[in-house]
């Protein structure tokens, strides 16, 4: 609810300061004292839109400030988290500056937010309703939200919404795949062949690089062969000057000398071993060079081998291995093309469940909703009566929409669906004996709003979670007895939630928890609003005003009193605490 609400420069108020208490806050003071002014300001820290002109003359500019206790609602837990705004449990302070250059800023718990946030957050928090202003209750697309509230039907809801956003869910999956299908059979193909183009090389890793040694070796095997002759002749061949024939000798003169100097017997040893190695190279060089062979045939099959690799590391991969791993992609591409089929086979078997169960649970909803419609017609017409409309008939509408694409009912009917079920609701009215039904949006003006819109509130506030309402002016076009039951109906509706009422009439102000003067006073050539809570005293003096008492008051004063005692015993037991403006 709204605890505290600070007005500086706006309009024709200087400054504004109220502690505001729950229940019934009455608002009262002559016309054009500046009441509707005030609510102006709360609609502007709603998000209302606001000119330059609303800057108090003098002034730079205009402030308002609003601090409510936030109530629990996960829409307004969204908003704010998607606004980056810290949730504190116990506060949530709105504000709104309005320049006189144009400039307006908006802020919640002191960071900035668009306009739009504004609104988005104050949606939940305050419902206004006054001169030109709607309530939630005049757009069309919150009657079923309130129809299902008045009823307690939300769980069921909740079940065909869950419902409903499933068959959606594996609709667009299906046509997805059905959207696809030719381009999936040409990509089918494409993967086949592809597949069976990299199959048919038969592909080993490292094959490449092994192929390319062998070329290297049969494109110059005479070189090759060449140069093993030379270096076999220099080691052993060459009769008289072979390496061996010389390291021969050294061996020989090498035993002498150790035979002398038994300490160069290990020089002796590593000349033997190095005899022995040239004696294996030798060796090795005859196994190698019989292994050359000049095979123009093999060389261009290694050639043509090479150019297929190429080839297809061109398509498919740098490499052997990025190859053989775009094959393995292919296959599961076309496994799952191949398949899909049985893919949409299976969407299918869960979309005719999931429509069989939604069909059936959006049924039972839309017979529990048809009946509770005439309940709730019933329930508002009688609180009608009571507010002097007499005759007056209320309308709930309920009907479906026939489209080729939606659900079929057990009756056979192929209607629209969404998560709120196949339900299309409009309240229709009535106000006059003789008159035809029509939507109440285009109908209901003036006092006829008002009273329909306090017998709804009444009726189903339960299912309305919006914590303060306002009421600017509500007793347009009543009086007498009917402004009592207004009195009751608006003290009755304020048990649940905090009201704050713009009222003409001292009978409703009689049943205020709170009641607030707004009075207009010059000082120093400038006129401004003045706002203050009023204690007992006052709100008996403030209610023989608006019964109009002339001379001697006392009469009207007798009268304020009955009216409070009266108001007072009629809320049986809720005490009046006076509170002070600061």
């Amino acid at each position: 609810m709204l605890t505290h609400l600070t007005i500086e420069n706006f309009a024709i108020i200087d400054r504004i300061d109220l502690e505001l208490g729950p229940g019934l806050v009455a608002l009262t003071g002559e016309t054009g004292a500046g009441k509707s002014i005030v609510i102006d300001a709360v609609g502007g820290v709603l998000g209302n839109r606001l000119g330059p002109d609303v800057v108090r003359t003098g002034a730079d500019h205009a402030r308002i400030e609003a601090f409510f206790v936030p109530p629990s609602n996960a829409g307004l837990a969204e908003a704010l988290d998607d606004l980056g705004i810290p949730q504190e449990d116990d506060a949530l302070i709105l504000s709104r500056e309005v320049w006189r250059s144009g400039r307006t800023v908006a802020r919640v718990n002191g960071r900035a937010v668009p306009l739009s946030g504004l609104q988005r957050i104050g949606r939940f928090l305050v419902d206004v309703h006054g001169q030109g202003d709607h309530l939630t209750l005049l757009r069309v697309s919150e009657h079923l939200r309130y129809l299902d509230g008045y009823a307690g039907l939300e769980e069921k809801r909740d079940e065909v919404a869950r419902l409903a956003a499933e068959i959606r869910a594996i609709r667009a999956q299906r046509d997805a795949l059905n959207r696809d299908q030719r381009e999936a059979a040409r990509q089918a193909d494409l993967l086949r062949f592809q597949i069976e183009e990299i199959e048919s090389a038969r592909l080993q890793a490292g094959e490449d690089e092994e192929l390319r040694h062998e070329r290297s070796i049969l494109a110059n095997a005479e070189k090759l062969a060449t140069a093993i002759d030379l270096a076999r002749q220099a080691l052993s061949e060459m009769e008289g000057s072979s390496a061996l024939d010389r390291l021969g000798v050294a061996a020989t003169q090498l035993a002498e000398i150790t035979r002398i100097d038994p300490a160069m017997a290990e020089a002796q040893q590593v000349l033997d071993s190095i005899i022995d190695q040239a004696t294996e190279l030798s060796r090795h060089l005859r196994r190698y060079q019989d292994q050359i062979e000049f095979n123009p045939e093999r060389l261009e099959e290694i050639e043509e081998r090479l150019n297929l690799i190429r080839s297809l590391q061109r398509k498919y991969g740098s490499s052997i291995e990025e190859i053989l791993a775009f094959a393995d992609q292919a296959r599961q591409q076309l496994d799952q093309i191949t398949h899909r089929d049985e893919l949409v086979a299976e969407l299918d078997r869960r979309e005719q469940e999931a429509v069989g169960a939604f069909a059936e649970a959006a049924a039972t909803l839309s017979q529990a909703r048809q009946s509770a419609a005439r309940r709730l017609a019933s329930e508002v017409e009688g609180e009608l009566a009571e507010l002097n409309m007499a005759g007056a008939r209320f309308h709930v509408a309920i009907d479906q929409e026939i489209t080729s694409d939606g659900i079929q009912l057990p009756d056979g009917r192929v209607v629209a669906f969404d998560t709120s079920g196949i339900d299309r609701v409009e309240f229709y009215i009535a106000p006059n004996v003789g008159e035809d039904l029509k939507p109440l949006v285009r109908v209901v003006s003036g006092g006829e709003t008002a009273r329909l819109m306090l017998a709804l509130k009444n009726i189903l506030s339960r299912a309305d979670t919006v914590p303060t309402l306002i009421f600017d002016e509500i007793d347009s076009g009543i009086g007498g007895r009917t402004a009592v039951i207004v009195g009751q109906k608006i003290a009755r509706l304020a048990r649940q939630r905090q009201i704050i009422c713009v009222t003409h009439l001292s009978q409703i102000a009689a049943f205020a928890d709170m009641h607030i003067s707004v009075s207009k006073v010059e000082s120093e050539g400038r006129t401004t609003t003045r706002a203050r809570i009023l204690e007992m005293d006052g709100r008996v003096e403030e209610l023989a005003t608006m019964i109009g008492g002339q001379g001697d008051r006392s009469s009207a004063r007798d009268h304020a009193r009955e009216s409070l005692r009266a108001a007072q015993e009629w809320k049986t037991g809720v005490t009046f605490a006076g509170r002070g403006a600061r």
